[in-house]
């Protein structure tokens, strides 16, 4: 990451503990992101990833100006099911616009043992394999998985609910695996929160929201991960 001179907007007279939370300074961009991604800061110096609208590149088959919404509803989704396997997320009007915000997670930097944990299907990884087939997760590299405290969470999910199927992921090693009963429960969960489904329609649009309702009842109903597509690419590029 490199750091640029943003303008800086200081804020006064705010609760610390708020969520969202107020971003009182961009400090700088991750040049090594395809859309813009700002490491930004509250005013009491906790770190926020940030990112705005009007930095996302233009994409053939999804609409660049919903991909916050889509981070949010990850999240949102995550959060519902008690999967804990996405940092607490929302949709913000900040320094550079509409966007979202995401906490910053510090996480273990020991990549041949996330691999490993990759090419294993280590039970642990279970609750991202589980939230990507139900957002439809296009970008599943192994890179937006963290390692925090022997637990994984998952990040960039601008790339999800899509109406077709896109469904990329370097996590096919679960395939035709029978999803552990917990999981399956927390999807049961996920069916009584019609809100959530209101919200995708709010924010994505009905076709949308009828999609992501018919995952989740389709993969309730076979209770087992799907097996890697033969008519269109299974893994992200590049796989980190």
């Amino acid at each position: 990451m490199v750091r640029a001179a943003w303008p800086v907007r200081r804020k006064t007279a705010i609760d610390a503990d708020a969520w969202p939370p107020a971003i009182a300074e961009l400090e700088g961009r991750f040049v090594d992101a395809s859309n813009a991604t700002l490491l930004a800061r509250t005013v009491d110096g906790r770190a926020l990833i940030y990112k705005p609208e009007v930095g996302q590149r233009p994409l053939h088959d999804f609409d660049v100006s919903t991909l916050p919404r889509r981070e949010y509803l990850a999240f949102r989704v995550s959060e519902i099911m008690q999967l804990d396997c996405v940092p607490r997320t929302a949709i913000v009007d900040g320094p550079a616009g509409p966007g979202s915000v995401q906490e910053v997670v510090e996480h273990e930097t020991d990549v041949s043992r996330l691999v490993d944990m990759v090419n294993s299907a280590d039970a642990e990884l279970w609750p991202i394999a589980l939230l990507d087939i139900l957002i439809n997760n296009a970008d599943r590299k192994a890179g937006h998985i963290f390692l925090v405290r022997n637990r994984a969470i998952g990040i960039d999910h601008g790339l999800a609910f899509h109406t077709e199927d896109k469904l990329r992921t370097v996590l096919w090693s679960f395939a035709g695996m029978k999803v552990p009963e917990s999981l399956l429960q927390s999807v049961d969960v996920l069916m009584e929160h019609e809100d959530v489904f209101q919200e995708v329609t709010e924010l994505l649009g009905e076709p949308e929201a009828r999609a992501f309702r018919s995952r989740s009842l389709s993969l309730l109903n076979s209770g087992v991960h799907p097996l890697p597509p033969i008519d269109r690419p299974a893994m992200p590029w590049p796989h980190f």
